[in-house]
């Protein structure tokens, strides 16, 4: 089972990231009379994650389907196409299904994952979500001084989200480099950007890292992003079958 909820963290960071339950992903094909009018900035993101445990890894195939700041929908298989989890967040509230184990978990608010869980850790969905469209740092963040003491690390910018949460960034050139905020867990969480390349012209950091107190557990790897897209209504829905057990009852 831990091995099962660590698949999930890259909402993550994750997070990430549909559908009924089943082998393969079930969202529905676009059709001409299931349309849903493409917002100006919606997008589908193609890539590969890379879960590191201890000595092992294993990757998993992605795709996420994207309305900035108002929902998203991200399916993750493995192998041969078989559906591995599921993920749909709306601004009324988010649930995630686990076909293989017939589990679910659901929830309110932005934070998607379980409280004081280390296998699948809360994660700010918008933030992650903001990744593929090239946004790397919290929306209306401030700068502020960084500590006097030798806690401060060098080069680094010292900011603070609106919510009020500190975080640091570092830059290499023109690009962001690197984020990292104190996680729920306690330990220093970082992002870390590299090989930034254009996606239908909008720079984007085509691998990205997370590290918890220096040791990767997840890369992303960013294989197509295509924007002003349309979705089927049935991308956001998702079917909980009977069958199905909530996580942690």
């Amino acid at each position: 089972m831990r091995l099962f909820f660590l698949k999930l963290l890259v909402l993550f960071s994750l997070c990430v990231l549909v559908g009924c339950a089943g082998n393969k992903p079930a969202v529905e094909p676009v059709s001409s009379d299931a349309v849903v009018e493409a917002p100006r900035d919606s997008l589908r993101a193609k890539f590969q994650l890379t879960i590191v445990q201890d000595s092992s890894t294993q990757e998993l195939d992605a795709v996420l389907f994207s309305v900035p700041g108002k929902r998203y929908r991200m399916e993750l298989t493995g192998p041969l196409g078989i559906g591995v989890a599921s993920l749909l967040w709306q601004e009324q509230g988010w649930l995630m299904t686990f076909p293989t184990e017939k589990l679910y978990v659901d929830g309110v608010g932005y934070m998607v994952g379980l409280l004081n869980n280390r296998a699948l850790p809360l994660v700010h969905i918008h933030q992650v979500a903001d990744i593929f469209d090239g946004r790397l740092l919290p929306e209306g963040y401030e700068e502020i001084e960084p500590p006097v003491d030798s806690l401060r690390v060098p080069g680094a910018v010292y900011a603070r989200e609106k919510s009020g949460r500190v975080f640091l960034f570092t830059k290499e050139n023109s690009h962001i480099a690197s984020l990292t905020r104190l996680g729920s867990t306690g330990k220093n969480e970082t992002i870390r950007f590299y090989d930034f390349k254009e996606f239908e012209g909008v720079e984007t950091p085509s691998r990205i890292v997370f590290e918890i107190e220096g040791a990767k557990f997840l890369e992303i790897r960013i294989k197509k992003i295509a924007r002003n897209k349309s979705f089927s209504s049935g991308t956001w829905r998702l079917n909980i079958p009977k069958s199905f057990k909530k996580v942690g009852e």
